[in-house]
């Protein structure tokens, strides 16, 4: 352990504020210029803190299956989301975790499916042969609608979703700079009361929600999330969730449930349209089991290059690109000394695409998941849902909805890139198309008569 990770090959730092200006400014070139010209392991400094990027799976798992060694860095989204389970650490992690596993159990996830089709069937409705939308921006509102039908059992109101969409939208952008980059962050600037006045409305519609649930006593009688949170016990004290834990549980999988999912989708979107010898083969395999017909749940092993398209896609572009952890201790990674604080950062993005895994990485190219290539990969290779005891809990549930939302979709509609839509991708706390995702649709029993 006596080597000097901090003496190994780096890019060069600004005096002040060390790498942070391109983990924030331009982080998806900055960490594939580190992986392509420093190799396995890059020591980085954000401000005074020494930081690692770990380019290396073997490296990535340790980190990743060790979450008392390798905690979480301060989170910017603990504001938003509360001791939520992204968010929280520790006992109270643990204790989070085990009262809400219950929720996204196998056959528990199985009664969504019915609500996942019927909302996206009813966005389909306000679809036009030939109009052009912002396809993004209906991800995001369907995947809302879902996650919220899924959790609350109702319809969110114009003002609700509004409210909930514009927390989430602003409080990402407000977070997007790396931990430590804005001084200014928790004092009452402008921008500061914005996200303080978004997250206390976001607030009083999820508590109002809570309260009549409560009230009306129909926590037993429905089985939605919530009231499954309400009535779940934990098994070593028997005790349940208030309505704080609430709160931030629900805050949670809304964000969670509903951002990372609708930006899969949106770059799926893109590259169907970039490539259409896969949307045609997609097409082919949804017609031959679905016929004319909506998808189910019973459907879904039936659709395996489906299920290869969406693990192409989130391979290329994964919904988080990177993941950071930092180290409660004096420890070692790969025979180096990597001393108590410093952050680690491990990138879905470059890992996604190294040459050593994926042949022709940068290409969309869905049957190279075909013979199971998920298990033969090392572990650290593959993780757009991140690993280790805390890889996402709903991981099952984002990738049953995305499946049956495309199932729905793609037999109905064609969807092409509108003349002159930009394609950039946008780093943050998620993995966004920068300038949204303009598309043109053409109903497909048209395209049959041409």
């Amino acid at each position: 352990m006596n080597a000097n990770v901090f003496a190994l090959p780096h890019p060069k730092a600004k005096f002040f504020l060390g790498h942070l200006p391109s983990l924030s400014k331009e982080r998806i070139e900055f960490l594939t210029q580190c992986a392509r010209e420093y190799g396995d392991i890059v020591p980085l400094r954000l401000g005074n803190t020494p930081a690692l990027f770990l380019n290396r799976p073997e490296y990535i798992e340790q980190v990743l299956n060790n979450r008392k060694l390798f905690v979480k860095k301060g989170n910017a989204l603990r504001r938003l989301l509360g001791e939520g389970l992204i968010t929280s650490e520790g006992e109270s992690w643990f204790r989070q975790r085990r009262l809400i596993q219950p929720v996204f159990h196998q056959k528990q996830i199985a009664t969504y499916a019915d609500v996942m089709v019927a909302n996206t069937e009813q966005m389909l409705e306000d679809w036009q042969n030939g109009e052009i939308r912002n396809v993004h921006q209906d991800m995001m509102s369907l995947t809302l609608n879902i996650i919220v039908k899924t959790i609350f059992s109702i319809d969110l109101s114009h003002q609700e979703a509004k409210t909930i969409a514009f927390a989430l939208d602003i409080a990402l952008e407000y977070f997007q700079k790396m931990p430590g980059q804005n001084p200014l962050q928790w004092l009452p600037t402008p921008e500061s009361w914005r996200v303080k006045r978004a997250i206390e409305a976001l607030d009083r519609t999820i508590y109002n929600i809570i309260s009549q649930r409560r009230n009306s006593n129909e926590a037993k009688a429905k089985t939605d999330l919530l009231s499954m949170l309400m009535q779940t016990q934990d098994e070593a004290d028997g005790s349940v969730m208030s309505d704080k834990q609430l709160r931030d549980e629900v805050a949670t999988l809304i964000f969670a449930g509903h951002e990372t999912t609708a930006n899969a989708l949106s770059w799926m979107w893109i590259l169907l349209s970039e490539h259409p010898q896969v949307q045609s083969k997609l097409l082919t395999e949804l017609t031959a089991v679905l016929g004319d017909r909506y998808p189910t749940l019973a459907d879904i092993p039936n659709l395996p290059y489906t299920n290869m398209v969406i693990k192409e896609a989130m391979r290329l572009y994964p919904p988080v690109p990177l993941i950071l952890r930092k180290a409660a201790q004096n420890c070692e990674i790969g025979g180096y000394f990597v001393p108590a604080e410093c952050v680690l950062l491990m990138s879905q993005w470059t890992m996604h695409r190294h040459p050593s895994y994926f042949k022709d990485p940068d290409l969309f190219i869905p049957e190279r998941w075909a013979n199971d290539l998920e298990k033969q990969l090392p572990k650290g290779v593959y993780f757009p849902f991140g690993d280790g005891s805390r890889i996402c809990i709903g991981k099952n549930f984002a990738l049953i909805e995305a499946v049956l939302i495309v199932a729905t979709i793609a037999p109905k509609f064609q969807i092409s890139l509108s003349p002159n839509q930009q394609i950039v991708p946008q780093a943050s706390i998620s993995l966004r198309p920068k300038h949204g995702l303009k598309v043109v649709i053409t109903e497909r029993y048209l395209l049959s008569q041409e």
